[in-house]
């Protein structure tokens, strides 16, 4: 028999099994698709044959509402989903047989917690509908196994990441314990604990069985009118042009026939990529071998739970009496060209890449290195950049949605993800912050780039194991999209961050300068890892849930700011100008804030709302004159118009919000991106109109250039638009320059304010800066499922006009009805760091978990925001925020809290109106 320790060593390239009584090489070159093969599961849908019996195919209908492609795990959930919420004419084609491609042989593990309070509610609602719901709607097992989920912990950092986890669990009632060496040794007898800090024990994860839940699945989905087709591969997907000039899905086209339908959802996995091609959308993921072996019987290893050890690269899945072995390497092999006839068949496992595995393996269940190995199995998986799905509509077609690149994790996140994607589909949104998955958190310029889908997609695989820190940023796919201040800053010392392709400023190090270099894929296939890396260096003393070492420096950028004067790089921002005839229609429409009425020369802070009332933007709009010439800092229109300015990080999700709007109801008006065209210099702080009027040819007084307006004016002979507004609280002004001035105005700003103390500042000043003032960042205190009102920003709403806008009537039913949740600023005097996700406890009862938090070094402590609710289920008042008393728990640990109603910096205003003082 094969054993785990062979592979390992000098022919890594085979592994030995038995053969005549004696040993004999077998090949695994890997270098493309084997023969059929048995994964560990007693059945597969193919040996079953097809689900549509006996009688032949079935013929395809002439049109249905959704079709659906692809009969994998999330294919079957959406159909199964969009059935169950009333969709008549539902249709699955699947060109083999259901589970073909990757679903046939994933390892179908379910693991409750992670980072994300969104993916545990997706998960538990995998969790319920694999252990209950079909069940009990089909009489069906799903293969559904409660064994249990051990998370190995051999380093205070690691322990530290799980403890995070288990506090924003117990928000979820979900079940979980912190394990001793000993405790973990008693629960797994097998497990060598030599090396453990300790252990994290969810009793209630478990596993599911790839066949038993499609099957399910289908049956039910099928039970409520949809219709699953196999073997009928897609051959191309037809496309409208409207009246308007919009794309539009018209039809699916098979080699069986045609099918009239508006809206095809791309459940194809790996072969998505192909599906998106026939429709003109880009779907960036890649194509990667994902092994896994499973063992002969080990006496002992039964009803144990499953294990992840991250720091040994391995899980542990309990296989009846043996167990699956598998893990994330940092060389894993790409399928280069991926074949549209590979169905239930598997890749020869390549030794070289799975021996570290093997190793890990070893390591934690010693006996391992005794048992024969049974098969490997070694297939394709679908991987994208950021190690998240793809998922909504596409931004290229409208009616075109994906449910694909769900990296390993297509069992687990499927329930949760079909429900949204239906919810999606037939409404238009998903009912939860569904953004991290959302195609359009990818800027359009890196979707089509095989470079840095290429990069990311391995880094992101090679480090899913790792620890997730608070500050982490990737080293792949970087310098894609670079300001003008680029290379000035790099020579002072910034450290940039990744935000959608860009580099932006994150902080300035006293250290010298530490650019990015050229991905190194951390040394496989032949790279030649990075020496002497500032950069890397630098974001390797990011890896802490404590305090950073720059921690200081950090404080003293925010210091400049709060006392005399910092300069911000936002370049990245997203700048469009809504301009045509209907431009104000389409602004009251849009907006919440009565922008329209508005003359040129405001500027206004607003949202932009869903029809549920969640906000799916906050930007500021500022309306401009008509102009007939043409420029970066005014496009020619006729009508009305006006400059947004965006988030640089969730650009492409506004203008896509934007353009769907404006295609549904028609307006007549254009949306024009100038977001590479323009920089913007921020300056903020009690000296910036000091430092300011020396360089601009415009009054900068309270009463000539008041607060949330702009204006162009010159700065050494540059034409800019000036902006009185703060992200941070305190006086002062974006400048928005264009590309080719912005080094000379920068420079002017710099050189006339170095008798202030002006300092360089990047986003982590902001982002500490901001939330002392209760500023908020959108996808963080603010997402799609949270409105206005229980956000706390009522004042950016036109309810008291007669004005119609987006999601108008939800804001007005919630308000009747009562605001049943509310976001708060809590404040912890200990200094102790805070990240997100820790439990919020009020008068002993969970009542929520922060969403962000950061250190304000003005007030020097720890500042946190989060939703609460009454566990009772009575409306969330201010009365009932103000009488509880609070616990913030991080990582295990209670901490006393204040809970505050206003900011507790500058509460009344005054320092951004320029008024400073006692």
């Amino acid at each position: 028999m094969a054993h785990l320790r062979c592979g390992a060593g000098r022919v890594a390239s085979s592994f030995w099994a038995p053969f005549s009584g004696r040993w004999a090489r077998s090949s695994s070159s890997g270098a493309g698709p084997a023969t059929e093969k048995n994964v560990p599961y007693e059945r597969t849908l193919k040996s079953q044959g097809s689900l549509q019996g006996q009688g032949g195919p079935r013929p395809l209908p002439p049109s249905a509402e959704v079709v659906v492609v692809g009969g994998g795990s999330l294919g079957c959930q959406t159909l199964y989903h969009l059935a169950k919420m009333g969709v008549a004419s539902a249709v699955l084609l699947e060109r083999d047989r259901l589970t073909s491609g990757t679903t046939w042989h994933t390892a179908g593990l379910l693991w409750q917690l992670r980072p994300s309070d969104v993916e545990v509610e997706l998960l538990a609602h995998t969790r319920h509908v694999v252990s209950q719901e079909l069940e009990q709607e089909t009489g069906l097992h799903t293969g559904w196994i409660q064994n249990g989920g051990l998370f190995i912990a051999s380093s205070k950092q690691r322990l530290d990441e799980y403890k995070r986890l288990m506090s924003l669990g117990r928000v979820y009632g979900i079940e979980s314990h912190v394990l001793s060496p000993a405790e973990t040794k008693d629960l797994y007898p097998l497990m060598n604990v030599s090396d453990l800090y300790g252990t994290l024990f969810v009793p209630k994860d478990g596993t599911m069985d790839p066949t038993g839940t499609c099957t399910s699945l289908a049956r039910a989905a099928t039970a409520r009118g949809a219709l699953v087709i196999e073997n009928c591969p897609v051959t191309g997907i037809k496309v409208r042009t409207d009246d308007l000039g919009v794309k539009r899905v018209a039809a699916v086209v098979t080699d069986q026939g045609t099918i009239q339908t508006p809206c095809v959802v791309n459940c194809a996995g790996v072969w998505a990529p192909s599906l998106g091609k026939m429709a003109g959308v880009r779907v960036p993921l890649v194509a990667m071998h994902h092994a896994y072996v499973v063992t002969e019987r080990i006496e002992g290893i039964q009803n144990m739970p499953n294990v992840r050890d991250h720091d040994a690269s391995v899980y542990l899945r309990l296989q009846g009496d043996a167990l699956s072995v598998g893990g994330y390497e940092s060389n894993p092999i790409f399928w280069e060209e991926v074949s549209d006839k590979f169905a239930f068949g598997l890749f020869d496992l390549d030794w070289d890449v799975f021996t570290q595995h093997m190793e890990g393996a070893i390591g934690r269940v010693p006996v391992l290195e005794k048992t024969g190995i049974k098969s490997t199995v070694c297939g394709p998986e679908s991987f994208t950049a950021d190690h998240k799905p793809l998922m909504g509509e596409a931004p290229e077609v409208r009616g075109f949605f994906l449910g694909c690149g769900f990296n390993s994790a297509g069992m687990m996140l499927g329930g949760g993800c079909g429900k949204e994607l239906a919810h999606w589909i037939i409404h238009g949104r998903p009912e939860k912050d569904m953004y991290g998955y959302d195609i359009r958190r990818f800027h359009r310029s890196l979707t089509g780039n095989p470079r840095w889908v290429r990069e990311r997609s391995h880094e992101a695989y090679a480090k899913n194991y790792s620890v997730v820190f608070p500050h982490d940023e990737p080293l792949a796919g970087r310098n894609l999209r670079k300001d003008p201040l680029y290379e000035e800053l790099l020579r002072q010392g910034c450290v940039f961050q990744e935000r959608h392709g860009w580099e932006r400023p994150g902080w300035f190090s006293p250290t010298g300068e530490a650019p990015v270099l050229d991905y190194d894929y951390y040394g496989a296939y032949g790279h030649e890892p990075h020496k002497d890396y500032a950069y890397n260096r630098l974001l390797l003393e990011e890896y802490t849930f404590d305090f950073p070492p720059h921690h200081n420096v950090i404080g003293s950028e925010c210091l400049a700011c709060r006392n005399a004067a910092a300069v911000f790089d936002m370049s990245y921002f997203g700048k469009f100008y809504l301009v045509g005839p209907e431009a104000r229609r389409a602004a009251d429409w849009l907006f919440t804030a009565d922008v329209g009425q508005k003359p040129p020369g405001a500027t206004i802070y607003t949202c932009m709302l869903n029809h549920q009332g969640g906000v799916e933007s906050d930007l500021t709009v500022s309306p401009i004159e008509p102009s007939a010439q043409d420029s970066a800092l005014a496009p020619a229109f006729e009508g009305n118009g006006y400059y947004l300015a965006v988030g640089g990080a969730v650009a492409q999700h506004n203008w896509s919000h934007i353009m769907t709007v404006l295609q549904d109801k028609g307006f007549q008006c254009r949306l024009i991106d100038r977001s590479e065209d323009l920089g913007m210099i921020s300056v903020q702080g009690p000296s910036s109109r000091s430092l300011l009027q020396s360089l601009l040819d415009a009054d900068l007084s309270n009463d000539a250039f008041p607060f949330s307006t702009h204006k162009l004016a010159e700065v050494e002979g540059c034409l800019v638009r000036a902006m009185r507004l703060s992200f941070v609280g305190e006086m002062g002004w974006e400048l928005h320059v264009p590309k080719e001035h912005c080094l000379a105005v920068y420079r002017a700003v710099m050189k006339a304010g170095a008798k202030y103390g002006v300092a360089n500042a990047g986003y982590r000043a902001i982002d500490s800066l901001s939330i002392e003032k209760g500023y908020r960042h959108w996808h963080a205190d603010l997402r799609p499922d949270d409105t206005p009102l229980e956000a706390g920003l009522s004042f950016t709403c036109k309810l008291r006009s007669s004005t119609p806008f987006l999601g108008r009537e939800a804001l007005e039913a919630q308000k009747a009805a009562g605001i049943f949740r509310r976001l708060v600023c809590f404040t912890i005097d200990e200094k102790v760091p805070l990240f997100g996700l820790e439990a919020i406890w009020r008068n002993g009862r969970a009542v929520g978990h922060i969403r962000r938090a950061d250190f304000g070094h003005t007030l020097n402590k720890t500042l946190a925001y989060g939703y609460i609710q009454d566990p009772d289920g009575g409306p969330v008042s201010l009365d009932f925020v103000e009488s509880g008393e609070y616990i913030l728990e991080r990582m295990g640990v209670p901490y006393p809290a204040k809970a505050h109603t206003k900011p507790p910096f500058d509460p009344e205003n005054k320092r951004v109106k320029g008024i400073y003082g006692a």
